[in-house]
Protein backbone atom coordinates (compact mmCIF):
# COMPACT_ATOMS: atom_id res chain seq x y z
CA UNK A 1 0.00 0.00 0.00
CA UNK A 2 1.26 3.39 -0.58
CA UNK A 3 2.24 5.85 1.42
CA UNK A 4 -0.70 8.59 0.48
CA UNK A 5 -3.10 6.09 0.28
CA UNK A 6 -1.89 4.57 4.18
CA UNK A 7 -3.03 8.30 5.44
CA UNK A 8 -6.14 8.29 3.24
CA UNK A 9 -7.05 5.26 5.06
CA UNK A 10 -5.79 6.71 8.73
CA UNK A 11 -7.73 9.84 7.99
CA UNK A 12 -10.71 8.03 7.06
CA UNK A 13 -10.94 6.19 9.74
CA UNK A 14 -10.23 8.33 12.01
CA UNK A 15 -13.33 10.43 10.53
CA UNK A 16 -15.42 7.66 11.07
CA UNK A 17 -14.23 6.43 14.64
CA UNK A 18 -14.92 10.35 15.60
CA UNK A 19 -18.61 10.35 14.07
CA UNK A 20 -18.84 6.65 15.38
CA UNK A 21 -20.12 5.48 11.58
CA UNK A 22 -17.33 2.55 11.36
CA UNK A 23 -18.08 -0.08 9.30
CA UNK A 24 -17.53 -4.01 10.63
CA UNK A 25 -15.57 -4.87 7.33
CA UNK A 26 -13.25 -1.29 7.68
CA UNK A 27 -13.03 -2.09 11.46
CA UNK A 28 -11.64 -5.17 10.88
CA UNK A 29 -9.38 -4.22 8.21
CA UNK A 30 -7.88 -1.11 10.74
CA UNK A 31 -7.23 -3.80 13.28
CA UNK A 32 -5.39 -6.23 10.99
CA UNK A 33 -2.82 -2.93 10.10
CA UNK A 34 0.82 -3.70 11.97
CA UNK A 35 0.75 -0.93 14.07
CA UNK A 36 -1.57 1.52 15.44
CA UNK A 37 0.25 4.57 15.31
CA UNK A 38 -0.98 6.04 12.36
CA UNK A 39 -4.14 5.77 13.50
CA UNK A 40 -3.74 7.32 16.85
CA UNK A 41 -1.61 10.08 15.68
CA UNK A 42 -4.42 10.80 12.97
CA UNK A 43 -6.89 10.85 15.61
CA UNK A 44 -5.06 13.24 17.97
CA UNK A 45 -4.57 15.72 14.95
CA UNK A 46 -8.04 15.09 13.95
CA UNK A 47 -9.44 15.52 18.14
CA UNK A 48 -6.97 18.91 18.21
CA UNK A 49 -8.75 20.13 14.67
CA UNK A 50 -11.95 20.00 16.15
CA UNK A 51 -11.57 21.57 19.86
CA UNK A 52 -9.55 24.41 18.20
CA UNK A 53 -12.67 24.88 15.74
CA UNK A 54 -14.98 24.60 18.50
CA UNK A 55 -13.10 27.51 20.33
CA UNK A 56 -12.99 29.77 17.48
CA UNK A 57 -16.54 29.30 16.93
CA UNK A 58 -17.32 30.09 20.57
CA UNK A 59 -15.43 32.91 20.17
CA UNK A 60 -17.22 34.30 17.12
CA UNK A 61 -20.45 33.88 18.97
CA UNK A 62 -19.08 36.14 21.76
CA UNK A 63 -17.95 38.46 19.39
CA UNK A 64 -21.12 39.19 17.25
CA UNK A 65 -23.49 39.33 20.65
CA UNK A 66 -21.80 41.77 22.11
CA UNK A 67 -21.45 43.94 18.95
Amino acid sequence: MSRLSNKLQYLLSALAALIGVQSHANREKDFKQKSAIGFILTGIILLMIFILGLIMLVKLAVYLTSV
